[in-house]
């Protein structure tokens, strides 16, 4: 459970990044900035993310 836990909140925190410099709150030199593309995309990881963290919630600790 905690090694799935730790990849849902990876892929959260990257879709968030990819969500912030997709829609131009994260400046920078990437070619990301302000492309709609990547806000999508970061969105997409974060409903993916959460949805791999309930998962994991609602399986709890496996016993054996």
């Amino acid at each position: 459970m905690r090694g799935r836990m730790i990849t849902a909140a990876s892929i959260v925190l990257v879709g968030a990044i990819w969500i912030g410099q997709g829609s131009g709150l994260l400046r920078g030199s990437s070619f990301m900035v302000d492309d709609t593309r990547w806000t999508i995309t970061g969105v997409v990881a974060v409903a993916f993310g959460l949805a791999l963290a309930l998962s994991a919630w609602r399986s709890g600790p496996r016993e054996g």
